[in-house]
């Protein structure tokens, strides 16, 4: 099984403002950081080569992140080890807190690409009924055995 993941953002500033000027402009190269990482499988992209135009909920501010990797540690070692942290320690420069869970994980078949209706309906399951094996955050990570086995009592 491969991870896959969704994490939202509701932005401070409309995608031209100077405000958010560095963030935009660095898009491309840290997606091309994420697509020659080890273990990137997948990321969700319009013909501009980012998923910034595309509008996943009604307000037009969310912007959306969506890939798949090959595992949990592939995902953490590009977030967390790379240029990318930066972004992660600028984001309330540029985004509103949220309260509500802004990410999501899950787990999915080798070569399956999740939809965005998969996605965020893996978000509002997280928010309603917090970490578990079919969606869940870092901070109670499952595994692919426990999706396995909450799928055998499922079939019972």
């Amino acid at each position: 099984m491969q991870l896959a993941q969704l994490n939202i953002a509701t932005a401070k500033y409309q995608m031209d403002a100077p405000e958010i000027q560095y963030f935009v402009e660095s898009l491309d190269r840290i997606n091309l950081l994420a697509e020659q990482s080890p273990g990137f499988i997948w990321r969700l992209k319009d013909e501009t080569g980012n998923a910034t135009e595309i509008k996943a909920f009604d307000d037009p501010n969310i912007i959306v992140n969506m890939s798949v990797w090959q595992s949990e540690q592939a995902l953490k070692d590009f977030m967390f080890k790379t240029a990318h942290k930066e972004f992660l320690a600028r984001k309330k420069e540029w985004f509103h807190r949220a309260e509500q869970e802004t990410y999501v994980l899950w787990w999915v078949e080798e070569g399956h690409i999740p939809t965005l209706d998969e996605a965020k309906e893996r978000l509002d399951y997280l928010r309603r009924f917090g970490d578990s094996a079919y969606a869940f955050t870092f901070r109670n990570s499952f595994t692919e055995l426990d999706l396995r086995e909450r799928e055998a009592c499922e079939e019972d």
